[in-house]
């Protein structure tokens, strides 16, 4: 395997091209493309990507370049580059990947998160750091206490800006905002650019490089999918026969709530089915461990939340299940771009009942495509033909007329 002339021109050191190689890419993704080279020159840059597009590197890989072509010494409680990320999970990605990116060059990194201790993300900033990844809320926390000193930040990432909006951040990210120095170089990513993030880069980018790839409406062509309507009461059972199948070998399924991924958890064990359940109720390291025994094959079935797994990129996902619709049809799209990925066939299959009609129909304007319901599974219910349903004003005023008629 080789490195594209692509690769070579991005104007990357020989160390950084090698890991590259060495984590198996050979062509940069659109965004690695057309970001690196303004970025290498000290551009602000508003990136619209959505996660599985290879953002990371593309921010990553400059920030390693620059800083190991200018080496400084950082001083005690100081930081050269500011990565903030919404979730702890993305935040450990990330950093787990500028290792293996930064390896050999000697360059330092700590991530920080909130749900563990303090001391060892207090005694790694003491020593000063080139790259600091962190969460909106431990972060305020360590500035509060006075333990980051942010005067002489270069670079600024804001990852997942629409997340943070989403997950009620924007007024922290604010906050950590109001504290940084006003010369440096920022980056936005965001998959969507609502209104408040588009005030928010216009008020943070200056005289920014766009670029806009893999738009938030997009379905890559590799994923299969596939629409079952059933009644409720049968998604249990459905879930069973469904994974009597061998082929589904690593199955990630999104579910409405913690309380909903705790009980599927409980009903696939009693198969049994090695499964593991990752959402905002469990300690940090049972999500990480969940999610490095999925990675590596250990369980079978990962089940999530929204919120948990936004963002989380494992690779040879065979297959998506959406036990529920999600209300916000954009997360429909974010959910089954988890298989199907760097051009292997994935399966998205999604468990709809009755009552979310309307969210079927949000997600085909959302995904600008038409569904077909799939009737080849055990529990399938025709809902065209179910009687449909009366309140009970309507059953009265029924009532009222047929004894009229009567007395006639």
């Amino acid at each position: 395997m080789s490195i594209s002339d692509q690769f070579n021109k991005l104007g990357l050191s020989e160390s950084l091209l090698n890991q590259v190689k060495e984590k198996g890419y050979t062509v940069p993704t659109p965004i690695q493309l057309q970001a690196i080279p303004p970025l290498l020159e000290g551009r602000d840059l508003l990136g619209i990507a959505q996660t599985g597009s290879g953002k990371t590197a593309a921010f990553s890989l400059p920030i390693l370049e620059l800083f190991s072509r200018n080496r400084q010494t950082v001083k005690a409680n100081h930081v050269r580059s500011l990565i903030l990320s919404p979730t702890r999970e993305l935040a450990t990605q990330i950093e787990n990947n500028i290792k293996e990116y930064g390896s050999g060059l000697e360059l330092s990194s700590k991530v920080v998160f909130g749900g563990v201790g303090k001391g060892p993300q207090v005694d790694a900033i003491e020593l000063g750091l080139d790259i600091l990844v962190a969460t909106p809320g431990r972060l305020l926390d360590l500035i509060d206490r006075g333990h980051l000193n942010f005067s002489e930040l270069e670079i600024f990432v804001l990852d997942e800006a629409d997340m943070m909006l989403d997950m009620g951040f924007l007024g922290d990210v604010k906050k950590v905002i109001s504290f940084l120095p006003t010369k440096k170089q920022t980056l936005l990513f965001s998959a969507t650019m609502p209104p408040a993030i588009e005030e928010l880069a216009s008020d943070l980018l200056i005289n920014p490089v766009k670029v806009k790839v893999n738009e938030e409406s997009s379905i890559v062509d590799t994923i299969e999918q596939k629409i079952y309507s059933l009644e409720k009461s049968n998604k249990g059972y459905l879930l069973n026969a469904l994974l009597e199948d061998a082929s589904f070998s690593s199955v990630l399924l999104f579910c409405k709530t913690k309380f909903g991924a705790d009980k599927i958890i409980e009903q696939l064990e009693k198969i049994p089915v090695t499964c593991a359940a990752i959402h905002s109720r469990k300690a940090q390291g049972e999500r990480e461990l969940a999610l490095e025994n999925f990675r590596q094959g250990k369980i079978r079935v990962l089940v999530a939340t929204d919120i948990a797994a936004r963002g989380i990129d494992i690779k040879n996902v065979s297959h998506v299940i959406n036990y529920n619709l999600p209300e916000d049809p954009k997360s429909y799209i974010h959910r089954i771009g988890r298989t199907g990925r760097a051009g292997e066939k994935g399966i998205a299959i999604s468990f709809y009942v009755e009552s979310e009609a309307k969210m079927l129909k949000n997600i085909e304007v959302a995904s600008k495509q038409k569904f077909t319901i799939d009737s080849n599974q055990p529990f399938h219910k025709d809902f065209s033909l179910a009687a449909p349903k009366t309140d009970k004003k309507s059953k009265g005023k029924q009532r009222k007329k047929n004894k009229s008629k009567s007395r006639r």
